[in-house]
């Protein structure tokens, strides 16, 4: 019995629960029924008193509550979208964010303070902020009578470590008046008396191999061997990568933030300066080395042991017992004559837009209610995932999880095929990035991870950095699935498949041409969501068969240039394929047989698809001259015709209808190159990849259904949060004082 579900069962005499046995309990299958009605009831009464309270209520209660104490929506930032949707209820949560609904009166009453200006913007965009006051750095003459110490001073150029700030938020030379407005639509200005500049940064820090004590990092450094044995990468690979703050709490409320409480890239200076605020556990990054110099067994190397340096050219040699480190390039360098036998092991953390991609961040679990779980890592039993799938191809259950419970790297060859009706998850762990390796083993055979599917199976790969080859997908078996809903399933999620295989120093790919996931005459759904993944290459028999459905949402699909396939299949033809994808960017072109539904998405490559009648694209870049479906509120499309429109007013009546057409053509071609989109960079293992720039068209940056920026990262809502906050400090600034939002990040 369920005592819950029985409470009112349990009220009943005795004798009318005998008798009900008796007869098999009807009476107690009613009032079952009846119970969970009251639970409704119950619950509903105890949400409503809830709902009385900012901390507790739910999301949608939100506004209400702002509007009883005076708070204010900006209807700059966007109108509130659907309770109902979870896109809706975390797009309301930008608009109306609980913690600035909280805190309003409490700000209220410290309207003025610089400090105030940094919490507001963290509890309106989340974003980490530093105020500061530029009339401070104005360069005058101070009265001899009333000297201010603390003011910004000319420039000293033996000052190395404040020369690296001269540009920066944490700059403190004085600078001449600067007269433009720091919010003025045409040209800003920082530098006057009445700015104020609140610098946000909107990159997020990850740590690789996060530690929870002292104990050994997980995560092996790589030995960059074409430049000498003793050289080594934090990153596995092996790519210049710029180690990041990891930000520490403030400790009083009137504190300014510094770069020690901010998400900061870390300079050579600043890590030479103050090496212990950087270095150590528990801090941004860490160095075990085993059996090396006098140190023991997996031993973390103190800070007397690292040196700061620039190793741009590997050419730094330090002396014996210690090691350089460059925290700008992510390297490290051992003494020639003293080099480590083995397990260099780092921890480090890098900066990134969102959590898309693998990637130490937490994650939503799918799984099957009954599988069997096997647990692949250092301090498990299983320490290869060969060893799980060949345990897992004995006992062959219907349903299986390998878990991944480390950060490791995990060199080995993958093969697997999938029965009928049977279903694989290979995930990591929550919190935890495992890199597959993949290697040239054999010399006439492919090496890619290869899994062989059949009727009805199910593949999910999860969490998961794949690099030094393709993920290879083929059908296994001659038997083909009588209907759609026995075709099998391939599922990624949050999973990076390295465009290119695998970078160089500078980010560039190793293979820029070769795919990252293949698809051989299989008959099953493809889904991609949250990953970052490059080329995909589908082959299939167009003549006897259906095109594969491909689902891609909130990904990034690069192939490494705009003129090179992302999406296609050998030889250049058209991928049989029917397409959704929704929420993504793509580096490169795309040729499919039909778009079934195309939004919010930004294609830097050509757009080809053999039927146009089906499907359609809506709030979608693509550049001119693609074939197409039908487009909806489509860049540069709206653009165009808003210009062609403007000018056709202007000539009327045309004194010469062949210049008009040379001028429609002139402004058609200006507006398609001002909305073209335009991001900080283009290369996986950079910090701001597939970030939209600044100086990106508004159209771009606002163009999605719900006014959000098209692309990968629409759902961070970084214009709402930006509008938002711009409309907040000007309600708590001081008369007189203009408040400027600027990205340090």
């Amino acid at each position: 019995m369920n005592a819950k579900l029985d409470r009112l069962y349990n009220l009943l005499p005795v004798i009318y629960r005998l008798r009900d046995a008796e007869r098999d309990y009807p009476l107690r299958a009613l009032l079952g029924v009846i119970t969970e009605q009251v639970d409704l009831v119950e619950a509903d009464i105890a949400q409503l008193y809830e709902n009385w309270f900012i901390e507790t209520c739910q999301d949608w209660v939100v506004p209400y509550i702002g509007e009883l104490i005076g708070y204010q929506l900006i209807h700059e930032a966007g109108e509130p979208g659907d309770i109902n949707t979870p896109r809706g209820l975390a797009r309301n949560n930008i608009l109306a964010p609980r913690r600035d609904v909280a805190d309003t009166i409490h700000n209220r009453r410290r309207k003025g303070a610089l400090a105030l200006l940094e919490e507001l913007a963290a509890d309106v965009t989340s974003w980490p902020t530093r105020a500061a006051e530029f009339y401070t750095l104005l360069g005058w003459n101070q009265n001899i009578n009333h000297l201010h110490l603390d003011r910004a001073r000319t420039v000293d150029l033996r000052n190395g470590d404040a020369l690296d700030l001269i540009a920066g938020p944490f700059g403190r030379h004085a600078r001449t008046i600067d007269v433009r407005g720091i919010n003025s639509q045409r040209s800003t200005g920082r530098y006057n008396i009445g700015s104020v500049g609140l610098f946000v940064w909107r990159l997020k820090t990850y740590s690789v191999s996060k530690l929870k004590d002292d104990s050994a990092s997980e995560t092996p450094a790589l030995c960059v061997e074409e430049f000498g044995l003793q050289n080594y990468t934090f990153s596995v690979l092996g790519t210049n990568v710029h180690l990041y703050n990891d930000p520490q709490a403030e400790q009083e409320p009137t504190h300014i933030a510094e770069e020690l409480n901010l998400p900061v890239p870390i300079r050579r200076r600043a890590f030479e300066k103050n090496l212990t605020d950087y270095y150590g556990p528990g801090k941004s990054l860490a160095i075990w080395v085993s059996d090396w110099a006098h140190y023991e067994e997996r031993t973390l190397l103190p800070p007397e042991a690292i040196i700061p340096a620039d190793l741009s050219d590997w050419h730094y040699l330090p002396p014996r017992d210690h090691i350089a480190v460059d925290p700008v390039l992510g390297r490290i360098t051992f003494p020639p004559s003293q080099l480590p036998k083995r397990n260099v092991r780092v921890f480090y953390t890098y900066a990134f837009s969102a959590d898309i991609g693998g990637g130490e961040y937490d994650r939503p679990r799918f799984q099957p209610a009954e599988h069997s779980l096997y647990l692949v890592g250092e301090h498990e039993t299983l320490r290869r995932i060969s060893d799980a799938v060949a345990l897992w191809r004995n006992e062959h259950p219907t349903n299986a999880v390998i878990e991944i419970t480390d950060s490791g790297v995990y060199v080995e060859q993958i093969n697997i095929v999938l029965q009928a009706n049977q279903s694989l998850q290979i995930r990591a762990a929550n919190r935890k990035r495992p890199v597959i390796r993949l290697l040239d083993w054999q010399t006439d055979l492919p090496d890619a991870l290869g899994v062989g599917m059949t009727t009805g199976s199910r593949l999910t790969l999860d969490g998961l950095l794949i690099a030094g080859r393709s993920v290879t997908i083929r059908q296994a078996g001659d038997s083909e699935p009588e209907s759609p809903t026995c075709a099998a399933q391939v599922n990624i999620r949050h999973c990076t498949l390295v465009p290119g295989w695998g970078l160089r120093n500078d980010c560039e790919p190793r293979h820029p041409a070769k795919p990252s996931l293949e698809l051989f005459n299989v008959r099953a759904r493809v889904s991609i969501e949250h990953s970052i993944i490059g080329s995909i290459e589908i082959n299939e028999d167009q003549v006897t068969s259906d095109p594969i459905p491909v689902h891609i949402s909130d990904s990034i699909l690069d192939s490494t240039g705009d003129e090179r396939e992302a999406l296609g299949a050998p030889g250049r033809a058209v991928a049989h394929a029917l397409l959704t994808i929704q929420r993504c960017t793509v580096f490169g072109i795309v040729e499919v047989h039909a778009i079934e539904l195309a939004e919010n998405s930004i294609f830097t490559g050509c757009l080809n698809v053999a039927r146009r009648q089906l499907g359609c694209m809506r709030f979608c870049y693509v550049p001119p001259g693609c074939r197409t479906p039908r487009r909806y509120n489509c860049q540069p499309d709206l653009v165009e015709q808003a210009a062609e429109a403007k000018l056709r007013v202007k000539k009327i009546p045309p004194a010469d209808a062949n210049q008009l057409a040379a001028d429609i053509l002139a402004v058609r071609l200006r507006e398609q190159s001002r909305v073209r989109p335009q991001f900080n960079s283009v290369r996986y293992g950079t910090p701001t990849y597939c970030q939209l720039a600044e100086t990106c068209a508004e159209e771009i940056k606002r163009g999605a259904d719900d006014e959000s920026e098209m692309g990968v990262f629409h759902d961070l809502f970084q214009p709402q949060r930006t509008a938002n906050l711009r409309a907040r400090v000007d309600e708590y600034t001081p008369a007189a004082t203009n408040a400027g939002v600027i990205s340090a990040s």
